[in-house]
């Protein structure tokens, strides 16, 4: 949860009236307001545009998205310089090593896990899709009778939209991470792996919970934080079904890791007689041994920690002379379209452990967050994968949504090359025929104009020209020197419209670079040349062809 400076509280709300029995009524959370619609349930296909144009002119989600995400960036670049230094690029690729070898050889290793965790009593389930991993769990719930479920945070639980399946039947289904439990009684939805609800601050939590509980409105983050403990402790205790998502699993021992820094993880695994965990078949890893070098990674990226606060290891249910645990612990390994990735193309996608360093480092997430993107996995990884999972005529705008600058490469700890594979993504929809005509003709032109000497020029004087006098037509048009006073744009008409909605876009300068070179370098460099071009008369007119 972010903390933020905020606007002083509202009043608290009027005490509920009292019946003529002489008690206080019964508060009723409010339900979703009218015309509500899920941020991550979307109409396909999917445009980005409206969603970011919104983002982008909203002054609080930018100040509190991009506040967060630069000071997790920059704490994660200090800490991994502190404990490596030097080394810190061979610890990343010591842990794509680690996970490429366990993808390359997925069936071994997972066919390891499994028999093992079985061994532990472990009940596996095997999910080829969401509505199969969401039908499992359902009869799982059902066989048990299941009333009350309390559930750990899990980005594979959001890709399958579980929990209002599970409320459906009549299972009463409670978040308890902390940010996730406003975003559920909010009617909102996460919008960044590992910080959930980024996109908010105090006051809206505390206003959350003020609506669902009922409770005095106080935005002091101590308050807050106490008002969530208070209400999810008695739900722990009534509890009888607990669902958690897997950081790893560990191959030669047959055990989940879950990683939390809220202890809630542990209560949702610990309290119920019944534990379920939704894990991507993709999260399996050799042993022990890479499991340290995983979790130093993970946590330092995610949040510059040395490891989560709570790094919890589960190796079946619970025997016969331990206190706590749950009697059944079933595991659902999800497919959901990794296998398609999992070819040799696309498989160094997989790799992606789910810290968010990404997201950090990215300037488009920080600009647009992340219900722009319209699906669960969000940022430059979400950009990769989603249409991966949805299909790319569904996401088509997600991999444009990058300024292929590197930030999220140099982040991830696992060193996923995300902009190789955004461009090839681009590579693929032009193929396909799915970017549209007009962006095919644009593009196929500049590509063109780009490969002949004589067309570049022509292209560059054209864009110089047409600028210029647009700058000059609006009064921004700069006086000076010819090889750098420029103009500025605030509103350019065509391809370049939405670059100017968000910022002014400079001109050329009058005359280009190679004016400059092809008049003086050549003149201090060669004088004899630069005479007889002068001679000429080209000097001036006519600079020398260039070979490129």
């Amino acid at each position: 949860m972010t903390a933020t400076q905020s606007p002083p509280p509202t009043p608290a709300p009027t005490p509920q009236p009292e019946s003529a029995a002489g008690a206080a009524k019964p508060h009723v959370a409010p339900g979703p307001p009218p015309g509500h619609v899920h941020p991550l349930i979307v109409s396909l296909p999917y445009s980005i545009h409206e969603r970011a144009d919104k983002a982008t002119a909203d002054p609080q989600l930018q100040f509190f998205v991009t506040r967060a995400t630069y000071y997790k960036d920059q704490t994660r670049k200090k800490v991994f310089a502190e404990v490596y230094g030097e080394r810190y690029d061979q610890m990343r690729e010591l842990a794509g090593n680690i996970k490429q070898h366990t993808l390359d050889y997925l069936d071994h290793y997972l066919g390891e896990w499994i028999d093992n965790a079985e061994a532990n009593g472990v009940k596996v389930h095997y999910a080829r899709d969401s509505a199969e991993a969401n039908s499992i769990c359902l009869e799982i719930a059902k066989a048990n009778n299941c009333k009350l479920c309390v559930k750990a945070k899990s980005m594979v639980t959001e890709e399958t939209h579980l929990l209002p399946e599970l409320e459906a039947m009549g299972c009463e289904t409670v978040e308890t991470d902390l940010g996730e439990f406003i975003l559920q009684i909010d009617h909102d939805a996460p919008s960044h792996i590992v910080t959930p609800m980024i996109h908010k601050d105090r006051v809206a939590s505390a206003k959350a919970l003020t609506a669902a509980l009922g409770v005095p409105y106080n935005d002091e983050p101590e308050v807050i934080a106490r008002v969530a403990r208070d209400h999810l402790r008695g739900k722990y205790r009534k509890a009888d079904l607990g669902i958690s998502g897997g950081n790893f699993l560990v191959a030669n021992t047959g055990s989940v890791v879950i990683c939390t820094n809220e202890g809630n993880g542990r209560f949702c695994t610990s309290a119920p007689r019944i534990h379920v965990a939704f894990v991507g078949i993709e999260k399996v890893i050799p042993g022990p041994e890479h499991l340290s070098v995983m979790l130093k990674m993970l946590a330092r990226s995610s949040t510059g920690q040395p490891l989560t606060v709570y790094t919890h290891t589960m190796t079946g249910p619970k025997r016969a002379h331990e206190h706590d645990g749950p009697e059944e612990m079933h595991v659902i390994l999800i497919d959901n379209g990794r296998t398609e990735i999992l070819r040799k193309e696309t498989r160094e996608m997989l790799r992606c452990i789910r810290c968010g360093a990404c997201l950090n480092a990215c300037p488009v997430y920080r600009k647009i967050g992340g219900h722009a993107y319209g699906a669960v996995y969000s940022g430059p990884i979400g950009a990769l994968i989603t249409p991966l999972f949805k299909g790319l005529a569904n996401y088509k705008d997600l991999p444009q949504a990058s300024s292929l600058c590197g930030a999220c490469y140099e982040a991830c700890p696992v060193k996923i090359n995300i902009p190789k594979y955004l461009i090839q993504l681009r590579t693929d929809m032009v193929g396909g025929k799915i970017t549209g005509l007009p962006d095919r003709i644009f593009y196929r032109v500049w590509a063109a104009s780009l490969k002949h000497s004589l067309t570049y020029r022509l292209g560059g004087w054209a864009q110089t020209t047409f600028f210029r006098l647009q700058a000059k037509l609006s009064g921004t048009l700069a006086k000076g020197e010819k090889y750098s006073a420029r103009g500025w744009l605030k509103d350019a008409p065509g391809p370049v419209k939405g670059w100017t909605s968000q910022r002014d876009m400079p001109t050329p300068p009058a005359a280009s670079f190679r004016n400059w070179w092809d008049k003086e370098h050549v003149r201090s460099v060669n004088p004899k040349a630069a005479e007889a071009l002068k001679a000429s008369g080209a000097g001036e007119a006519k600079p020398a062809a260039r070979q490129h």
